[in-house]
C-alpha cells in the first residue's frame, strides 16, 4: 500500500481569477508543505461554516448527507486526494458499513466538507503533495505549480501577460495550454 500524507486545512482565501473562486490551502500534518485547491463559492461556504463552527438554522446539503449516512449506519473513515491533473483534484470517500469498506468518487471540495463534518482525516499521496505544493519565494510570496491551475485560469493569465507585454511568461503559458489541449 502506498504511503499517504495526512493534510489539514491551513487557510482559505479568495482568488483573483475567476472572481467567484477560493483557494483552499491544505497543509501536511507535521510538515511545512502547503497545497492549494481552487474551489467554487458554494463549496467554500460549506467548508467555511465548519471552520468557524457556525451552525445554520437549517441543514446544508453536506449536513443532510451526514444525517443520511448516519441513518444508514455508514461512517466516513477517510478522504483520499488520489489524483491531480490540470488544476483539478480527484478524491475518494472511504466509508465503512458493517465492517465493509465502500469507496466513492467525489469532488475534492465536497470530500473535504464531509471530512470536516465526520471529523475524519484527509490524505493525499507523497507524489501529489510534492508536485502540487506551493513554493515559498520569500517576502510572503508563493509560486503555484502550473499543473495546479485550470485551463480557464491559464487562458486568462495568458491574456493578462500579453496585455502587460510579458512575452516570456506568455510563451510558457501558451505552451502549457497547447499541451493540455493536445491530450
Amino acid at each position: 500500500m502506498e504511503k499517504y500524507v495526512e493534510l489539514k486545512i491551513h487557510d482559505m482565501s479568495t482568488t483573483l481569477y475567476p472572481a467567484d473562486a477560493y483557494a483552499l490551502v491544505l497543509e501536511e500534518v507535521g510538515g511545512e508543505r502547503k497545497m492549494p485547491v481552487i474551489i467554487g463559492h458554494l463549496e467554500a461556504q460549506a467548508i467555511k461554516v465548519m471552520m468557524v463552527k457556525y451552525h445554520p438554522p437549517r441543514p446544508l446539503t453536506h449536513d443532510l448527507f451526514v444525517t443520511f449516512a448516519q441513518k444508514l449506519e455508514a461512517e466516513l473513515r477517510m478522504v483520499l486526494i488520489y489524483k491531480a491533473k490540470d488544476g483539478v483534484f480527484y478524491s475518494y470517500l472511504y466509508f465503512e458499513k458493517e465492517g465493509e469498506e465502500i469507496k466513492i468518487d467525489a469532488r475534492t471540495s465536497d470530500a473535504i466538507a464531509l471530512a470536516l463534518r465526520f471529523n475524519c482525516p484527509i490524505y493525499t499521496t507523497e507524489e501529489i503533495l510534492e508536485s502540487e505544493h506551493l513554493h515559498d519565494l520569500g517576502e510572503g510570496k508563493f509560486s503555484v505549480p502550473i499543473s495546479s491551475v485550470s485551463l480557464q485560469m491559464l487562458e486568462e493569465a495568458l491574456q493578462n501577460a500579453i496585455e502587460k507585454e510579458e512575452y516570456e511568461q506568455a510563451s510558457q503559458l501558451r505552451d502549457e495550454i497547447r499541451r493540455r489541449k493536445e491530450e
